[in-house]
């Protein structure tokens, strides 16, 4: 059981990547918007934001069938295969022009729950009225940072349409892979070459434009990811159907631009307040808040709270010199949380000095009123004045002197069966 939560931290954060803490994940309209600045072929399509927008916008991207591709705008996949929870199966939808009002009525607005969104599912505040394309082909394409060969690395595969995982799995010989040296670039060789894997057919040379643009893109936007899944082939020429694109949050000082385009709608609203005072959290599952200083000590804290039994509500490192301020945010995140029962504040007074903790500790306690069991766990520097402060001011929390002993009483604090004379209040 033990490093179980560490594991799972790992697995959401690898989920999150693209809502909040490391990453910025744009929507397909925006991302088609940036590809068309590289001079990269994307499906024409228009942005909607209400109801009354959609039926103009609808008549100007009809093929000659009279017919337009709906989608609803979501931080996540699996958007054909979702759910709105009003019933109405499916966020992208092929209809006629004069339908599209009637049907975007029931998206906009609504929530869209997919294999990504977890139960909750997104909100759809915009809707992408986009041509019906005729595709000959679906590729696969991608650039990624690769740790390996320590640069930038293209992936391709002739087959499309479907994840990278299954693609692997299904077509191993498909996949060309392309590391690319970051000090000369992308060279014409190593373009052509990814355009020979993925089997074009038409205007090769174009066609290798194309991924020189992307390129260019992933460079200048400072992206960890530009994904186009399918990369597509018309009579003509080839199209970046839909597309991942992800920008690094250490950039965000000059990509300000790009970065406000970030929509706050689809991260989870914890994890935004947090990242307004530089708080590293995730949320969880669990029912006992954390707050702790270091991400090391952070994750040993959760491993300890699953070793005695409990469940972690969240990942939450104020850092190692954070403020009164910051102490105050975070209280206000983990007490707003109605799932949380209890909140073990874990502390080494390393950088941080205990008795500046424990004064900080017990204003925002005061300031937030905490209605549940506060555990307080305190070592270091300073750690006898940090104490003292704790014990004359008058609240009443429960401390502890390790962090087993920590963890056992924030477990315990929320069992009924417990045995509450484990819960010494007194240092």
């Amino acid at each position: 059981m033990l490093r179980a939560v560490g594991r799972e931290v790992v697995k959401r954060s690898r989920a999150l990547q693209l809502q909040q803490q490391r990453f910025l994940n744009v929507h397909e309209y925006q991302g088609a918007q940036i590809m068309s600045e590289y001079g990269v072929n994307v499906p024409p399509g228009i942005p909607v934001f209400k109801v009354d927008q959609v039926a103009a916008a609808a008549k100007k991207m009809a093929d000659d069938a009279g017919e337009v591709v709906v989608k609803s705008q979501i931080l996540a996949g699996g958007r054909g295969l979702g759910e709105f929870t009003n019933g109405l199966q499916g966020g992208v939808h092929i209809c006629k022009v004069e339908e599209a009002p009637a049907l975007a009525a029931k998206m906009l607005g609504g929530t869209l729950v997919t294999k990504q969104t977890g139960p909750k599912g997104k909100p759809v505040n915009t809707l992408y009225i986009a041509h019906k394309m005729k595709l000959k082909r679906e590729m696969y394409f991608a650039l990624l940072l690769d740790r390996k060969s320590a640069g930038p690395v293209m992936i391709g595969c002739s087959e499309g349409g479907t994840s990278i995982e299954d693609l692997a799995e299904k077509f191993p010989d498909k996949i060309v892979k392309i590391p690319i040296d970051i000090r000369t670039g992308i060279t014409d060789a190593q373009a052509m070459q990814m355009v020979e894997g993925l089997k074009v057919q038409t205007d090769k040379q174009a066609a290798a434009e194309q991924i020189k643009g992307l390129y260019r893109l992933f460079c200048d936007k400072d992206c960890t990811m530009v994904e186009v899944n399918p990369l597509a082939e018309t009579d003509k020429e080839l199209v970046a159907a839909d597309a991942k694109l992800g920008f690094d949050d250490n950039a965000s000082f000059r990509q300000q631009e790009l970065f406000a385009m970030r929509d706050e709608s689809q991260e989870d609203s914890r994890e935004v307040a947090a990242a307004k005072y530089d708080l590293n959290y995730i949320g969880l599952d669990g029912s006992i808040g954390c707050m702790v200083n270091g991400a090391g000590l952070a994750m040993a804290t959760m491993d300890i709270i699953k070793l005695r039994g409990g469940s972690p509500a969240n990942f939450l490192d104020v850092g190692g010199n954070a403020s009164e301020d910051q102490v105050v945010a975070a209280f206000k995140i983990l007490t707003s949380d109605p799932q949380v029962k209890a909140i073990l504040v874990n502390i080494f007074g390393g950088i941080m000095r205990c008795d500046v903790i424990a004064s900080g500790i017990v204003n925002a306690a005061k300031q937030v009123g905490v209605k549940v069991p506060l555990i307080v766990r305190l070592e270091g520097t300073n750690v006898e004045r940090g104490k003292e402060i704790l014990r004359t001011s008058g609240m009443d929390l429960i401390t502890a002197n390790d962090l087993d002993d920590a963890a056992h009483k924030a477990v315990c604090s929320i069992l009924p069966e417990c045995d509450e004379s484990s819960l010494k209040r007194k240092i």
